[in-house]
């Protein structure tokens, strides 16, 4: 049996103050730490990443790339020592010839499937009116 590594990133260290209990986060707050988990799960493919990892299970980085579609190398890198770093995707190298790397999500990034499933169901239902929006927005 080939023997893998997993690697375990950390984050870098934030000068955001942890609030002791919930009332004193607010997203909105420029300094409630939300703000940087919802940045996160923002941005352009973190959502298309999790979706595939969690259809599929594992991932090779050309699998992963595949499913997920128009997005480079380097921008597909990023995005998973991102979530990697911050605890939503395990990468796990493979001591094989050639090197093997795979991915997955973690039970945290597992957590996110609920939301995320909500926000897509939106989006689908409601595709024909922000297209029609955008129509009437144009001229």
């Amino acid at each position: 049996m080939p023997q893998h590594h997993v690697t375990s990133a950390t984050a870098a260290p934030t000068s955001i103050p942890i609030p002791a209990d919930d009332e004193e986060r607010d997203v909105l707050s420029p300094n409630c730490p939300s703000r940087v988990i919802l940045s996160r799960i923002g941005e352009r493919w973190t959502m298309f990443v999790i979706l595939a990892l969690s259809r599929a299970g594992t991932l090779r980085f050309t699998e992963l790339r595949a499913r997920v579609g128009e997005v480079t190398p380097k921008v597909l890198t990023e995005t998973l020592r991102a979530l990697e770093a911050d605890g939503l995707v395990e990468r796990r190298a493979y001591a094989d010839s050639p090197p093997r790397v795979e991915y997955s999500l973690t039970p945290l990034g597992t957590s996110l499937l609920e939301p995320i499933a909500m926000m897509r169901e939106w989006a689908e239902r409601h595709v024909p009116e922000v297209l029609a929006s955008r129509e009437r927005a144009a001229g």
